[in-house]
């Protein structure tokens, strides 16, 4: 049953006002000079942690706030489509990309081919790289109007990778101190022009942006992690877009202030298939016939989550239609095998369903001991296979928007996060198709394909696919709803 605000408890409300007071500032609300327009409020989930850096996970607010811009960007699909880029073409190892022209950065400089190289250049001999560029060796030239990339082996999926937050192009002056700073240096359609620390930013709308003028003068964000804020901050009007509502708070607001949005990310049973009980097929499984994921939606994620017909959910909304029925193998008798199944705690959701697990499992004839710690405790024991199984919550997929390297990262014989121990030909055989296929149509069978071979062994049971609900207030226009939590506030956006 829907609470009205005003029934919340006293102590929830005066906490939630403490840490809103003074969220935004006065002027967020006010009409501004130009045609009585509003700016955008923001409650963001977490604060900058490298100073907003695009080299880092930073990076991501900087496209939501739609003020760094990258080479290309991802359709629905996960095809590249133009961005600072008009168009490319590839020669073996190396990549042409033609610069748009007529594209100006927010503080007057022109976007060049030697611009692009700056930034790219700056990215690739990162230390940490960013993580699209993780065991890419790549070199950037310009040659007149365009930029040469070149990769150590031929790479089909260089556009999507140059689609990243983290390979934004950047001004000279980004790069002029120790750490990057974007301040005034991006091409969208919004200027940061302000970043108080981990509090607050702001930025104005820039009337010279390449692809029409915004709607809306500004964007000002507050960042907020404690999620009782959050809501409260959309229930009285003091934002206008909010990240993440927890599951606990969506249930206040109005049905029309909420929007689910299918995550890239799946909650999947991983099964030890190299020592234990889960060696043996008939009861990896026994396993599979004994969860009921639709109950573990149900109880522990109060239906804001979908129930999982694979590994790749309606995040990827072409999966589905490729996928067809896996052949298993034929259910064993567990009789009373001993089974023990990690999580951890860093998720609020996971060890309630590993509760729900082990009563599954157990009315299917196994014994069953959990071991639920902090993930900083206990990732390296899954990794080295020290459980029967182990509970995750996995992104499907990385900055490429491409689930190829997750499917090889966790299912190929010398994948990196290979918690289920696998080492299948067939899988492998599968996974190497994949990454070898050039983008589009081609591409995504071979994904589903590789998909149903990794299912086909049960060394992974996935359960159901997560959802991050956003709050919008009723004057919001064209906000972003986007899986990839690349984009927020657009050029469209705007407030009544």
């Amino acid at each position: 049953m829907r609470l009205p605000a005003r029934l919340l408890p006293v102590s929830a409300v005066a906490a939630a006002s403490a840490l809103l007071t003074g969220c935004f500032s006065g002027a967020a609300s006010d009409s501004s000079a130009e045609g009585g327009e509003k700016r955008v409020r923001v409650a963001h989930m977490q604060p900058p942690r490298s100073g907003l850096s695009p080299l880092s996970d930073d990076a991501f607010k900087l496209s939501r706030w739609s003020t760094a811009e990258t080479l290309v960007k991802l359709d629905a699909e996960g095809d590249a489509e133009p961005a600072l880029a008009t168009k490319w073409q590839q020669n073996g190892k190396t990549w042409t990309f033609e610069i748009r022209d007529g594209v100006t950065f927010h503080d007057g400089t022109k976007l060049t081919a030697e611009a692009v190289v700056r930034s790219l250049t700056e990215a690739a001999g990162a230390s940490p790289k960013p993580r699209i560029l993780d065991g890419v060796d790549l070199t950037v030239k310009a040659q007149g109007d365009s930029v040469a990339v070149t990769t150590g082996t031929e790479d089909p999926l260089v556009p999507q990778r140059m689609s990243s937050p983290q390979l934004s192009i950047l001004a000279a002056k980004a790069y002029e101190g120790k750490t990057v700073n974007p301040v005034g240096a991006g091409t969208g359609p919004f200027e940061l022009k302000k970043v108080n620390g981990t509090s607050s930013a702001s930025l104005d709308r820039y009337d010279d942006y390449w692809g029409g003028k915004a709607k809306s003068p500004g964007i000002d964000v507050k960042f907020v992690p404690d999620g009782t804020a959050r809501a409260a901050a959309l229930r009285s009007g003091e934002a206008d877009v909010v990240e993440a509502v927890p599951v606990s708070q969506a249930a206040l607001l109005e049905e029309d202030q909420i929007t689910e949005v299918p995550m890239p990310r799946t909650n999947t049973l991983y099964l030890n298939t190299s020592e234990g009980p889960f060696q043996d097929a008939a009861l990896r499984a026994a396993a599979h016939e004994a969860i009921d994921a639709e109950s573990i939606v149900k109880g522990v994620y109060e239906d804001r989550a979908d129930v999982a017909e694979g590994l790749l959910g309606p995040a990827l909304p072409w999966a589905a239609d490729l996928r067809t029925p896996v052949k298993r193998a034929k259910a064993g008798d567990p009789a009373g095998k001993t089974i023990t199944i990690g999580t951890f705690t860093d998720r609020a959701e996971l060890p309630e369903v590993a509760q729900t697990l082990q009563q599954q499992l157990q009315k299917a004839g196994f014994k069953v001991k959990l071991d639920v710690r902090e993930y900083a405790n206990i990732e390296s024991d899954a990794l080295a296979g020290e459980f029967d199984a182990f509970i995750l919550s996995r992104a499907t997929i990385l900055d490429s928007g491409d689930p190829a390297a997750y499917l090889y990262s966790d299912f190929g014989s010398k994948g990196s996060f290979n918690i289920s121990q696998l080492s299948d030909k067939t899988v492998d055989a599968a996974l190497d198709k994949a990454s070898a296929t050039k983008a589009g149509d081609a591409r995504r069978k071979a994904v589903i394909e590789a998909e149903a071979a990794v299912l086909a062994t049960d060394a992974a049971i996935p359960m159901l696919h997560e959802r991050v609900i956003q709050g919008d207030a009723a004057g919001v226009v064209d906000v972003a709803h986007d899986p990839r939590e690349r984009e927020l506030i657009t050029k469209d956006t705007y407030v009544k």
